[in-house]
């Protein structure tokens, strides 16, 4: 999958209209743009410049930037942190409160409490995400003055406190784009499982109504949420760019929308593969989280 994304990435580039050519300056000779030219191998046929790409990134070496002539490797090694720090935040605010949010629906099911639940689901599904972090960052930055409205932290202090007071409104906000999903699915799972069998024989043999709900509808209605969970975190990934455009949140996301703009197509496809194998990972992790759910995946 990676190697697959690299090269559509790669191959794509040269093919857009303009291509890597159109970053060459107008400012600039016949020489010296032939010498620009060779230096970014533009020279060569694009089979013979991915293959040696892919020698260099084999070796962790992901090309050169085009606007900053630093390594790719170096720039997406200084944003990746601040990324994964956001999505980690939004990820889990979206699984606490997510499963839990889902859980009550199935339990009352058709109640008022449940249509309202659902219409809130559906209210976050459809709200764009750079509408709601400018209403965020108008009522709590703005009006309320609680918390800062761009930035990792601020320029005079750089404290634990101070970056979660910074991380809490983009985190919200990128939240929002994954939490009814998991919400739905929650939902949807738990209704099943409690109209299997097995939950009226456990309810039957007197066993608590919390064993009951943790032990068995919650452990077995988990198993189609991490499936959820585990494809949801590309969607998450791809959300960063707005939410971390709206809050100035040095990024990938931002990096990226940075390298679009300047046209630098060595740290789009460097940033590609790099998202590519968060993705990747995630679905393997997901896989053993099979695992420690369910223990007939672990003996088969």
């Amino acid at each position: 999958m990676i190697v697959f994304a690299s090269a559509l990435t790669f191959f794509f580039v040269n093919l857009a209209p303009g291509g890597p050519g159109s970053v060459m300056r107008f400012d600039v000779d016949a020489q010296q743009r032939e010498a620009l030219i060779k230096r970014m191998g533009l020279d060569r046929p694009v089979e013979q410049r991915y293959a040696e790409w892919v020698g260099g990134a084999v070796r962790g070496d992901l090309g050169t930037s085009l606007l900053t002539d630093e390594p790719v490797s170096q720039r997406v090694g200084e944003r990746l942190p601040n990324t994964l720090t956001l999505a980690g935040a939004a990820l889990v605010l979206s699984i606490a409160l997510g499963i839990p949010i889902g859980l009550i629906q199935a339990l009352r099911r058709g109640s008022p409490l449940d249509h309202i639940l659902s219409l809130l689901s559906a209210i976050g599904l459809s709200v764009p995400v750079f509408w709601l972090g400018i209403v965020l960052i108008l009522l709590f930055a703005v009006s309320l003055r609680v918390l800062p409205s761009a930035g990792v932290t601020a320029i005079a202090t750089d404290t634990p406190f101070d970056r979660l007071r910074h991380l809490v409104l983009p985190a919200v906000v990128l939240a929002s784009t994954v939490l009814p999903t998991v919400v739905r699915f929650m939902r949807s799972a738990a209704i099943e499982v409690l109209h299997e069998d097995y939950i009226r024989t456990a309810a039957a043999k007197g066993l608590a109504p919390r064993v009951v709900l943790l032990r068995h509808v919650l452990r077995n209605a988990l198993i189609p949420v991490v499936s959820a969970i585990g494809a949801l975190v590309p969607r998450l990934l791809g959300g960063t760019v707005v939410t971390e455009a709206v809050f100035s949140w040095p990024g990938l996301g931002r990096l990226a929308l940075e390298a679009a703009q300047g046209r630098d197509y060595p740290l789009i496809t460097g940033l590609t593969v790099v998202v590519a194998a968060i993705a990747v990972t995630t679905s393997l992790l997901v896989d053993l989280a099979y695992t420690r759910i369910d223990p007939r995946i672990r003996i088969a």
